[in-house]
Formats: structure tokens, sequence, C-alpha cells
């Protein structure tokens, strides 16, 4: 992100957003989600959270 110069804040919170929500949280795993990455432990927890219910 430092890369570029950003004209505008909200330019920047886009591009952040846009990263974390993508390559970010697809890619990145986690020691406390059972090195798992945010989306695979969201696949796996949804359903489950949804039948508990």
């Amino acid at each position: 992100m430092n890369r570029r110069v950003w004209t505008t804040r909200e330019q920047l919170r886009i591009a952040l957003v846009t990263w974390i929500e993508g390559p970010y949280h697809r890619r990145r795993t986690q020691t406390h989600l059972d090195r798992l990455t945010p989306i695979e432990y969201e696949t796996i927890m949804i359903p489950a959270a949804i039948t508990t219910a």
C-alpha cells in the first residue's frame, strides 16, 4: 500500500478493504483458527452454527 500515492483517504480505504477481504483473508493462515484462513474457517463454522441454532 505504501508504494503508491493516494489522492484521497477514500481511495486508500477502498484499496485496504479490497486487499484485506481479497488476498489477505484468502491466503494468510491463522494459528488460533487451527492454521486455516479466515475464509476457510468461516466456510466450516457457518453451517455448523446454523445446524446448532
